[in-house]
């Protein structure tokens, strides 16, 4: 059987849900929704980069997907809102 390949649309669809899941997950102020969804697509990519670094593999379909994004979603929001603590806006 071959491994299921998602197109960029899907990864974007993905990203956004982390997303917002994410800003969710990790508490603190100064990011918005928008701004969120933006962060969960790169941090899709972050997580699929780190679980391949990593060799973590939570499985091809849309729930190992989603898990896989969520996690580089939190990772890059936790960093973000670590290095922005000291900023008013």
């Amino acid at each position: 059987m071959e491994p299921v390949s998602h197109g960029i649309i899907f990864w974007l669809i993905i990203g956004g849900i982390a997303g917002a899941l994410a800003g969710r997950i990790v508490d603190g102020g100064g990011f918005g929704m928008f701004v969120d969804i933006i962060v969960g697509i790169v941090g899709a990519f972050i997580g699929g980069w780190l679980g391949g670094v990593l060799g973590l593999h939570l499985g091809g379909g849309i729930i190992g997907s989603l898990i896989t994004a969520l996690i580089g979603a939190v990772i890059l929001l936790a960093i973000l809102r670590l290095f922005s603590r000291g900023r008013t806006v």
